[in-house]
């Protein structure tokens, strides 16, 4: 077993050990708590019309070059992300909740891949609708796989920023790319104050009220920055139910793992995802 294997199995037990104290803390209950919160005080502040959520019909080979496998159910890894599907679920059911966020240690540990991928199959399952949001508002430069570009083959040039500088309507911004039951927000440009816009009010409103628009059957994913490098993914915290960490074998440190549990110790983390081995541990 890897150092980094070891230190998953060992934050596994650490978190389970201090379950009933963590739910004690602050942070937990309160996501927990906002989701019945904004339930029951559910109201149309957004007009949303997804009947008119542009297409954007995409060559499965283009998807298929960009690692969207969850689409092609002959490759090796598709049941494995199957079985992710099924956990994040179930997990999801457990807390009572419909939205998680995704993030990783550092850049380009796999965490866009995992995020599209297990939307993807969310949405083959008939009773889930899923809304990927890419909430990654980071000028990248290196080592930065792009959203719609290396994914999807397309440039998504408009989106989240967009609406959150009342640049644009949020239907306006939403793309169907030809898969069912499958909608993107892609990031829009990017931000010299993503964090700030993502904690702010206009942002709480949207994900709080498309998440009591569909309490059941709509799975909303946050695909976000990683934690070693951007503070937007513990500001997205506050209004997710979950979070997701993806690390990557033999590239992830134990000593970023320890520092990002370190991040994460009152935060909902929900599991977390040994990319290039494709393990999940709970």
């Amino acid at each position: 077993m890897s150092k980094l294997k070891k230190a998953l199995e060992k934050a596994k037990e650490s978190r389970e050990h201090d379950q009933q104290h963590i739910n004690d803390k602050r942070s937990y209950p309160r996501a927990k708590d906002s989701v019945n919160s904004s339930q029951r005080e559910c109201r149309p502040e957004i007009n949303i019309r997804y009947s008119e959520t542009k297409i954007k019909k995409i060559d499965d080979r283009v998807l298929k070059k960009g690692k969207v496998i969850s689409l092609f159910h002959d490759l090796e890894k598709v049941d494995q992300i199957k079985t992710l599907r099924t956990q994040i679920l179930n997990k999801l059911k457990e807390i009572g909740g419909n939205s998680f966020l995704i993030t990783s240690a550092n850049p380009y540990e796999g965490k866009t891949f995992t995020a599209i991928n297990l939307g993807v199959s969310i949405a083959q399952e008939l009773n889930r609708t899923v809304l990927l949001v890419d909430c990654d508002l980071k000028n990248h430069t290196n080592h930065h796989k792009n959203f719609g570009k290396d994914f999807f083959g397309t440039q998504m040039n408009e989106g989240l920023s967009n609406y959150l500088l009342e640049q644009a309507e949020l239907q306006d911004l939403l793309i169907n790319p030809g898969i069912e039951r499958l909608v993107l927000l892609p990031a829009g440009r990017a931000l010299p104050n993503s964090s700030e816009m993502l904690g702010s009010p206009r942002m709480e409103t949207l994900v709080n009220d498309i998440k009591c628009r569909y309490p059941e059957d709509r799975i909303l994913i946050f695909d976000s920055p990683s934690l070693l490098t951007s503070a937007d993914p513990l500001v997205l915290a506050r209004f997710v139910d979950g979070i997701l960490l993806v690390v990557e074998e033999e590239k992830t440190t134990t000593e970023d793992l320890k520092t990002v549990m370190e991040l994460l110790k009152d935060k909902p983390l929900i599991g977390t995802v040994m990319n290039k081995s494709i393990s999940v541990a709970n």
